[in-house]
């Protein structure tokens, strides 16, 4: 499989380099679990961070996790946002899966 996708323009098509990830091995990678309310109007949102660069994994896991809990939420800038205090169903679901686990801020 080549490093390249094709891509349309109004010139023609071109190619756009995808860049290849390294695959998640939940065993070796610890994820940071913590609630944030600043800047997000009184509302409380589950955030996990510190994820390894690998942004079709966390994706599909975000997913996941957000059906696991019932809750809206999303991918972006390289964390994983769930709507509301999940810290528990979050730690609960990741650990079955081999994750490592830190709650942070207490």
């Amino acid at each position: 499989m080549s490093d390249y996708r094709l891509v349309y323009s109004s010139e023609g098509p071109i190619k756009k380099e995808e860049k290849n990830y390294a695959e998640i091995d939940p065993t070796k990678v610890k994820v940071k679990i913590r609630l944030e309310k600043q800047g997000r109007g009184g509302k409380t949102v589950t955030v996990l961070f510190e994820l390894p660069e690998n942004p079709t994994y966390f994706k599909d896991l975000a997913k996941e996790l957000k059906s696991h809990c019932g809750t809206g939420g999303s991918f972006k800038d390289g964390r994983i946002e769930l709507q509301g205090d999940h810290k528990q169903k979050c730690q609960a679901f990741l650990e079955k899966k081999g994750f490592k686990i830190k709650i942070a801020g207490g």
